[in-house]
């Protein structure tokens, strides 16, 4: 089973996603900031690593960048409505899917699971 690291700062969006992401059987914890995130990352496996970019204490392509050090492998996806804003702040940005604001279910578990058939084919879990 795939696991997943949630973190997103609004409760009732992070509860939503977490929900439809383990219905469709994936494994998530789910963390309100990237310091919240850190610690798991450094003493927990996860295949995927899904963050809001505009969140408090450590925005999401911080968070990124830092678990991308701590394990080279995880995937990344970026989930949020100030994209623009947050990609022209200058911060470079790790290779990541990103997904839009405001955005169907359907289409993030579509994007999850693309991202986990393309780790398959390079052979990557």
């Amino acid at each position: 089973m795939s696991r997943i690291l949630l973190a997103e700062d609004d409760t009732s969006m992070r509860e939503y996603l977490a929900r439809a992401l383990e219905r469709v059987g994936y494994e998530v914890a789910s963390v309100a900031c990237g310091t919240e995130a850190l610690p798991l990352l450094e003493k927990e496996k996860f295949d995927l690593l899904l963050t809001d970019i505009v969140m408090p204490e450590m925005d999401g392509i911080e968070l990124a960048q830092k678990a991308g050090a701590i394990d080279p492998n995880i995937r990344v996806m970026f989930i949020t409505g100030f994209a623009a804003v947050a990609l022209q702040a200058g911060k470079t940005a790790p290779e990541a899917k990103l997904l839009s604001k405001p955005f169907h279910l359907k289409d993030l578990v579509s994007e999850v699971d693309r991202m986990f058939q393309t780790e398959d084919q390079h052979g990557r879990l």
